[in-house]
């Protein structure tokens, strides 16, 4: 079996070694599916170039969806990376989303959803960037998983040292503003990786789309973690 596999067939053995990442309701709450490709035409530059429209229209949304949570991204290639340079290469421009984002409100909380350590924590503040980020390490029957949780509030940073233990369900950080996050309406950017190729504090979460097939096989869907129900469609 390949990693992807080997954590598929964990995870259906130990159901119940994992946990939350959202205070997530199946039986109250209704998702939202946010499609960030070109075919969003409702979606146009001028509003995913401005932080506070973008973010106006991303809470309208879930608003007139009736959605406390929107999700979406894994593999997405996405238009909306065009807002910053720092996407930009010289030969090709990085538009495929690696992880999964789920959008909500500035301070909505974020758990570990299984027991690890902390593997490393930083303030990546480029613009567009992950902003305050923590990424945990998993071992799960001999197989190292890392989970990504990406544009934080500066204080889920305060008090992390690397080895520190966090358990299952345990609150690690909640989701930053604007002018702390990287620049982003309010969301969680959650990744899973087994590999962090001497990383630390920092993963591509975007890649090139001709990186496809390499980074698939070290990034899982986030969805085998998360179990979220099917979304609401978007328009």
């Amino acid at each position: 079996m390949d990693a992807t596999q080997r954590l598929a067939a964990y995870i259906e053995t130990h159901p119940d070694a994992i946990s939350k990442v959202v205070n997530f309701d199946a039986v109250s709450d209704r998702l939202y599916h946010f499609n960030f490709t070109a075919s969003n035409t409702e979606l146009d530059e001028a509003t995913f170039s401005d932080t506070v429209k973008f973010s106006a229209w991303v809470n309208q949304q879930l608003s007139d969806n009736n959605c406390r949570y929107g999700v979406g991204g894994y593999m997405e290639h996405r238009t909306i990376y065009a807002r910053s340079a720092h996407f930009d290469t010289d030969d090709e421009p990085r538009r495929l989303h690696l992880g999964v984002d789920i959008w909500s409100q500035a301070g909505t909380a974020v758990y570990s959803p299984l027991d690890g350590i902390v593997h490393s924590f930083q303030n990546n503040n480029n613009f567009g960037d992950y902003g305050p980020t923590i990424i945990l390490e998993h071992q799960l029957d001999g197989l190292k998983l890392y989970s990504l949780y990406g544009h934080l509030n500066t204080e889920s940073l305060d008090g992390l040292y690397i080895g520190k233990p966090i358990s299952k369900n345990e609150r690690i950080g909640s989701f930053g503003t604007m002018d702390k996050n990287g620049h982003w309406p309010p969301h969680l950017h959650f990744q899973l990786m087994f590999d962090m190729e001497g990383k630390k504090g920092d993963y591509p979460g975007v890649c090139r789309f001709s990186d496809k097939a390499i980074y698939q096989k070290n990034i899982p869907d986030p969805q085998l973690i998360l179990r979220f129900p099917q979304a609401v469609n978007a328009r």
